[in-house]
C-alpha cells in the first residue's frame, strides 16, 4: 500500500462527503486506503459514509476523543509507506495524491510535506508554510504585527511571508489540514501528542521531525481548496485562546523553562492586548449606527421643536420635550430594528416601513397620556416625517461612503453563473429556485470548449462571462467540472467581485465560503426559512413580548397549565434566551445538520405519537424551512398546557 489517508469528521457531513468525493477520483492512480474516524457526530455523518462510500474504512468513536488521538487510531492500524492527514473541509485535485507521493520518493529525506492551499474564494492561505513559533515569532502572530510586515522574515516569519507562494522550499511547520508524512519518519520520532485537544498537534510533529534529522517541505506544484472551520475560525478569540493553550504546551515540551516562561509573557500580553481590541472594535462596530441614528434623529426632533415653537408663538416644558423626544427616538429605532431596516442589504422600504409603524406607535400612545403630558400633535407627524427622511438620505450618504457596506442590492436576487452540462445546469438551477429565489437569474456556461445553443459560453470564456453578465455568483457542477478545473477557474477569476459554489452530483445543497473567516456556506433546500435574520428576530421578539405578557397576567396564567412550577420557570428562561418556546424535537439525532436553535419547551412534534425518528426529522425540517411566527402561535396556543414541561421530551 503506497498511501493512507485519514480524515477525522466532526459534524460536517456535508463537507466531508465533497472531500471524499475529490478523494475518490484522486486515488485513482495511487494504491490508496482512506480511514474516516468520526468524533461522535450527531449530524448523519456515519451513515452517509457507510451508504455512499463503503470503501471507506470507518472508526466510529463514541465520544470527541479530539483530533490527535482520532488521528492516531488511523495510523496505527494503516498500511500505507505514506500518511496523508486531511482535512474533511478540503478538496484535492485528481493528482494531488500522485503529485506529492512522486516528490516525497524523488527526495528520501524528505519526512513531511504540505500543499499550497486556498480558500473558498480562491485566496491563498498563509499558514501553508509556517515557520516555529518561537517567542518573537508566536508574539507577532497573535499581536497581528506580522500583517504589517507580510514579506518580512524578521515580523512574519510564522507565515515565511518572505517565501514564494509559488515555489518549493524547505519549511519548518505543516498545517494538519493536509499533511503527508512518510511513515518510516513516524514510527521514528512518534505520533501526534495527543496532550493537544486541537491546534498545535502538528506544530509539535512537525518540529519532531526535524529534530528526528528529517526535512518539512512546502509543495505548490499541486493545490487544495480548505474551508475554514466556523466554530474556530482564525479572527475569533476563541480561536486565539484556544491557540495559546496550545502554543503553552509546545513551549513547555520543547524550550528551555526560561525561553518557555519568556514565551507565555509575551504571548499573555498580545492576547489580552488583542482581546482589548478585538471586543472594543466588535462593540464600535455594532454601536455605531444605531449611536448616530439616536443622535439625528433627538436633533432634528428638537430643531422641529424650537422653530415650531418660534412659528406657533409657543413655549414649552424643556424637560417634557426631552422625556418626550426621547421616547420617540427610542421608538423609531426599535421600529426599524424590527422592521429589518437594520438588516443588509440596506432595504429603504423596511426603514419607512419602520417609521410609518413608529408614527403610528406613537400618535396611539400620545392619545393615551393625560392632556397636561401632551404638547403637539403636529410635532409627532413632523417627526415621523423627519425620520422617514433622515433614514433614507442617510443610507444613500452612507451608501456613497461605504458602497461595499451599504448596498440596495438583495441578495437574493445575485446572478448566477452556472459551469456544466445542460442537465446540471437545470437541476442547479432549480435548487437555486427552492433555495434562494424562484425569480433567480442564471447564465448557463459549458465545462468545456463546447457550448450548447442555450449556453452563453465555456469555461474558458469565464472572465468574459463574468463581465459582460454582471455575475455575482460562480456555481460549478461537481459532476462535470474537475476538482483542479475548479481551482484553475477560481485562480484566474480571483479578484473580479465574485463567490464561489460547488454542487457536488445528486445532493440537494451547495457548499461554498464567502470569506476567509468563514466555514464555507452551506445552501440548502431543507434549511432555508430559519436562517434568515428577519425570522430570527422575529422569533426571538414572539418569545419576549409572550413571556412578558405571560408574566404579568400570572396566576391567571399558569392555571391551565399541568405542570406549575415547570411553567414559571420556562416563562423566565425563555425571556432570558435560555429557552424558546417552539424548538427541535429532540427524538431527531440529526438535528445537528439543521439551523442553530435554542432547546424549545414544546416542538411541531409535540402531542404525535411518532417512533420513526425519519419522520420526526421531516417535521422539524419543515418548520425550520417554512417557518413563520404564527407557527409558535399555534403550536403554544394548541399545547398550552404542556409549556410547563422541562424541554421537548419526545
Amino acid at each position: 500500500m503506497k498511501l493512507s489517508v485519514v480524515i477525522v469528521n466532526y459534524n460536517v457531513e456535508y463537507f466531508l462527503e465533497q472531500c471524499l468525493l475529490s478523494v475518490e477520483k484522486a486515488i485513482e492512480d495511487v494504491p490508496t486506503e482512506v480511514f474516516v474516524v468520526d468524533n461522535a457526530s450527531v449530524d448523519g455523518s456515519c451513515a452517509m459514509v457507510k451508504a455512499r462510500f463503503p470503501w471507506v474504512k470507518l472508526i466510529e468513536n463514541k465520544d470527541n476523543v479530539g483530533f490527535s488521538r482520532a488521528n492516531n487510531q488511523a495510523i496505527r492500524i494503516s498500511n500505507g509507506e505514506y500518511v496523508l492527514l486531511l482535512n474533511p473541509d478540503t478538496i484535492v485535485e485528481q493528482d494531488t495524491f500522485s503529485r506529492v507521493v512522486n516528490f516525497m520518493d524523488e527526495h528520501p529525506k524528505a519526512g513531511g510535506l504540505g500543499v499550497r492551499m486556498i480558500d473558498g474564494k480562491g485566496e491563498f492561505l498563509p499558514e501553508s508554510k509556517r515557520g516555529l513559533p518561537t517567542p518573537w515569532v508566536a508574539f507577532c502572530k497573535i499581536a497581528g504585527i506580522y500583517r504589517l510586515f507580510r514579506r518580512s522574515k524578521r515580523f512574519n516569519h510564522y507565515y515565511m511571508g518572505y517565501l514564494d507562494e509559488h515555489e518549493v522550499n524547505q519549511v519548518e511547520i505543516l498545517s494538519g489540514a493536509f499533511m503527508l508524512m512518510r511513515k518510516k519518519t513516524l514510527d521514528q520520532v512518534g505520533l501526534l501528542d495527543e496532550t493537544f485537544f486541537m491546534y498545535g498537534e502538528d506544530i509539535d510533529l512537525s518540529w519532531r521531525i526535524i529534530q528526528g534529522g528529517w526535512e518539512n517541505y512546502y509543495f505548490p506544484e499541486t493545490r487544495i481548496i480548505h474551508y475554514k472551520g466556523e466554530s474556530t475560525k482564525k479572527g475569533s478569540l476563541n480561536y486565539v485562546f484556544v491557540f495559546y493553550k496550545a502554543m503553552v504546551i509546545f513551549a513547555r515540551k520543547h524550550f528551555s523553562e526560561r525561553n518557555a516562561n519568556a514565551f507565555t509573557g509575551l504571548i499573555q500580553l498580545a492576547i489580552w492586548g488583542r482581546a482589548g481590541l478585538a471586543l472594543i472594535s466588535r462593540f464600535l462596530k455594532r454601536i455605531w449606527l444605531p449611536v448616530m441614528d439616536a443622535t439625528f434623529l433627538f436633533g432634528g426632533l428638537f430643531t422641529l421643536e424650537h422653530y415650531y415653537a418660534i412659528w406657533q408663538d409657543k413655549i414649552y416644558d424643556d424637560s417634557l420635550v426631552v422625556k418626550a423626544f426621547s421616547v420617540y427616538t427610542l421608538v423609531y429605532l426599535l421600529s426599524v430594528f424590527f422592521g429589518g431596516g437594520y438588516d443588509k442589504p440596506t432595504s429603504l422600504l423596511k426603514i419607512l416601513k419602520g417609521t410609518v409603524v413608529g408614527s403610528v406607535i406613537i400618535l396611539a400612545g400620545y392619545s393615551l397620556l393625560p392632556e397636561e403630558l401632551r404638547f403637539s400633535r403636529a410635532l409627532v407627524l413632523l417627526g415621523g416625517a423627519w425620520s422617514a427622511l433622515y433614514y433614507v438620505a442617510s443610507r444613500w450618504v452612507l451608501k456613497w461612503i461605504f458602497p461595499e457596506r451599504f448596498t440596495w442590492k438583495n441578495t437574493l436576487a445575485k446572478r448566477f453563473a452556472i459551469i456544466g452540462s445542460e442537465d446540471e445546469v437545470h437541476r442547479i438551477q432549480e435548487l437555486l429556485a427552492q433555495t434562494v429565489n424562484p425569480q433567480v437569474e442564471v447564465v448557463s456556461v459549458a465545462s468545456g470548449t463546447s457550448p450548447q445553443p442555450s449556453q452563453v459560453g465555456s469555461d474558458d470564456q469565464l472572465e468574459e462571462v463574468i463581465r459582460v453578465h454582471n455575475v455575482d455568483e460562480v456555481v460549478f457542477s461537481g459532476k462535470d467540472v474537475s476538482a483542479g478545473r475548479i481551482i484553475e477557474l477560481m485562480g484566474e477569476t480571483n479578484g473580479m467581485g465574485v463567490d464561489y459554489k460547488i454542487a457536488p452530483p445528486d445532493t440537494l445543497y451547495m457548499i461554498g465560503s464567502n470569506s476567509i473567516d468563514t466555514s464555507g456556506d452551506l445552501l440548502m433546500l431543507e434549511t432555508n426559512g430559519i436562517h434568515r435574520p428577519a425570522n430570527r428576530r422575529n422569533k426571538r421578539l414572539f418569545d419576549v413580548l409572550s413571556s412578558l405578557l405571560l408574566t404579568v397576567t400570572l396566576p391567571l396564567s399558569v392555571i391551565p397549565v399541568s405542570n406549575k412550577g415547570g411553567f414559571v420557570k420556562n416563562v423566565f428562561s425563555v425571556l432570558f434566551g435560555r429557552k424558546s418556546w417552539v424548538g427541535y424535537a429532540r427524538m431527531d439525532k440529526t438535528s445537528g445538520r439543521l439551523p442553530g436553535m435554542q432547546t424549545g419547551v414544546i416542538s411541531p412534534a409535540t402531542g404525535k405519537q411518532i417512533e420513526k425518528e425519519e419522520l420526526v426529522h421531516k417535521l422539524n425540517v419543515i418548520y425550520a424551512r417554512d417557518y413563520k411566527v404564527r407557527k409558535d402561535l399555534g403550536l403554544v396556543w394548541k399545547y398550552y398546557k404542556e409549556l410547563g414541561q422541562d424541554g421537548e421530551k419526545l
